[in-house]
């Protein structure tokens, strides 16, 4: 019952924000005969990079999870994208499908938990640290409207924020283990069904696996975290590009680094409404046209929301077909193996 009621709360929500962002909206898709102005070298570009994307976030978790497999893990990731951008709050769900995908490729169980934490954590961060990028060119002399400036200033600090925390968490087992107790306390007195007595333990075992995950790949992992919003960012601007809108990169990217933030909302599904008018509204304070900036965020958003829904779909087909309906038994690793996992042939799925 708690949980169609919370299901029941956040489809109210979602319903709600939709209403009230329905204008901005029905403006911005209202713009889709413009597309067919846009050059397509630049949005084949903006696809390609969308591509790099979602491969550098495939290498984010295939070193969390300590997997050489690109098919289970891609598959898999757009499996779960495809229903956490289709469903309100749907973070939970992706990491359900995700979880259940890699079970089914032979992907250790035990480390999938700690590996999904971990690359989730380097990529959240790497796109909280995007808008210290753009901090050199407005001390240089850019001149960043105020919206801009207040995007900036709260994705620093929310990063600073999470590398503390994050950093706390690793090295030291005390504040773990203290907000373990706070929330064996909290748990124990909302719901007398649980059994949450080894709570703080479990914490720090899940941050020790947290820690080994990336083990001794951890600059690759740092790198592909990066490339994955790199990527994204370069796509966004392919798509003013190819509307002949050359503003300045740094201001983008703080308009990108914003409407990021956004799209962490998880009211709407996969930010929906809240990524489109910010990202319009953005891009207008970083000197692009009203026009140009609906169009270039329809065309973007075309490319990394829209488009990977259909690809999800095929991913799912895909994984069926090579490793079944149903999940390995206990001790199987059918993913354990290069040979095995990576299998002869190297099919994958696209965003």
């Amino acid at each position: 019952m708690k949980s169609w009621i919370v299901r029941g709360v956040l489809l109210v929500l979602a319903g709600i924000s939709l209403y009230l962002l329905a204008p901005g909206l029905i403006a911005i898709f209202g713009s889709w005969h413009d597309l067919k102005n846009m050059k397509p070298r630049w949005l084949a570009a903006a696809l390609g990079f969308e591509v790099m994307s979602y491969v550098s976030l495939w290498e984010v978790q295939r070193i969390a999870l300590r997997t050489p497999s690109w098919f289970a893990v891609g598959t898999s990731q757009l499996v779960g994208n495809a229903i956490g951008n289709v469903v309100p709050g749907g973070g939970a769900a992706a990491s359900a499908f995700s979880y259940r995908y890699l079970v089914r490729a032979g992907v250790d169980s035990g480390s999938i938990a700690s590996g999904i934490t971990a690359s989730w954590l380097a990529t959240t961060s790497a796109m909280l640290a995007l808008p210290i990028l753009a901090v050199p060119a407005v001390l240089g002399g850019v001149a960043a409207p105020k919206g801009l400036v207040q995007a900036a200033l709260i994705g620093a600090a929310a990063f600073v924020g999470v590398v503390a925390l994050g950093t706390c968490a690793l090295l030291w087992d005390r504040p773990l283990l203290a907000a373990g107790r706070a929330a064996r306390w909290v748990v124990s007195h909302v719901s007398k069904k649980r059994d949450v007595s080894r709570l703080p333990e479990r914490l720090l075992e899940q941050r020790d696996a947290v820690r080994v995950a990336f083990g001794s790949r951890w600059l690759f992992g740092v790198t592909a975290a990066v490339g994955k919003w790199g990527f994204d960012y370069l796509a966004l601007i392919c798509c003013l590009a190819a509307l002949d809108s050359r503003p300045n990169p740094s201001l983008v990217l703080l308009a990108y680094a914003g409407a990021s933030l956004l799209g962490m909302i998880p009211i709407t599904p996969g930010g929906l409404g809240f990524v489109e008018t910010g990202l319009t509204g953005m891009l207008a304070l970083a000197g692009v046209g009203a026009q140009a900036a609906a169009v270039a965020t329809l065309a973007y958003r075309l490319i990394s929301f829209w488009l990977p829904l259909p690809a999800g779909g095929v991913a799912a087909l895909l994984h069926r077909h090579r490793y079944g309906s149903e999940a390995p038994p206990k001790g199987s690793s059918a993913a354990a193996s290069p040979g095995a996992a990576s299998g002869s042939t190297s099919t994958q799925s696209t965003a």
